[in-house]
This record gives structure tokens, C-alpha cells and sequence, in this order.
């Protein structure tokens, strides 16, 4: 929340016009809800589980057919074989696929399979 609040801070001081960049705090059961329930808000993106964003694309259609983006899943796998040739380039690669954006990524490999 930090982050999207100081990146909301600089949007002001860079001039962008109110309204531009909006920063709701709160949880998705409550302030989420209300955001993708609501008339006056035209677009929605959402990246988290695939139950959830079944409920947002829902509220999105049944209310003002908002348009709604959605990046569901995840544990996405990576996969080192027996014939690795560089394991410690291995390690390393899966170790900054998963702590990428500090694992905040929609592809993180937040799986890792070693064949033995």
C-alpha cells in the first residue's frame, strides 16, 4: 500500500490532473467489492485468484458492463532437468524468478520442479 500511495503522491506533484490516479486502500472483500459494484467506475484490473475474478467479472457485467481486466492463476512452474548444464546459474535463475518484484509478479515461478 505504501508503494501505491507515494506512486499517487508523485502523480500529484508531476501535475496530473485529480481523478487521474486514484489509490483505494482497504480489502477486497469490502473495498474491492464496492469498487466493482459501482456505477461510476468504468474499468476494473484485478490479478489474484481465478474464484475471485469470477466474482469481479461478474459484478463488472451485472452492474455497468465496466470493462474488466484480468490476470488469474499463477504457481507457475519452472523446471530445472538432470542435464542442466550451469546448476548454480540454475539456482540463481529460479531463485530471481520467484523473488522477482519481490514475488509480487503474476508470473512468478512460485514452483520449481528438479529432476532427480
Amino acid at each position: 500500500p505504501l508503494t501505491a500511495l507515494y506512486l499517487a503522491a508523485l502523480s500529484a506533484e508531476a501535475g496530473f490532473p485529480p481523478g487521474v490516479v486514484n489509490v483505494v486502500n482497504g480489502y477486497g472483500s469490502v473495498a474491492g467489492a464496492a469498487l466493482a459494484e459501482h456505477e461510476d467506475v468504468d474499468k476494473i484490473a484485478f490479478t489474484g485468484s481465478t474464484a475471485v475474478g469470477k466474482k469481479i467479472q461478474e459484478a463488472c457485467a451485472r452492474t455497468n458492463l465496466k470493462r474488466c481486466t484480468l490476470e488469474l492463476g499463477g504457481k507457475s512452474p519452472l523446471v530445472v532437468f538432470d542435464d542442466c548444464p550451469d546448476l548454480e546459474e540454475a539456482v540463481r535463475t529460479c531463485h530471481d524468478c520467484v523473488m522477482e518484484n519481490m514475488g509480487q509478479c503474476c508470473c512468478a515461478a512460485s514452483r520449481t520442479f528438479v529432476q532427480a
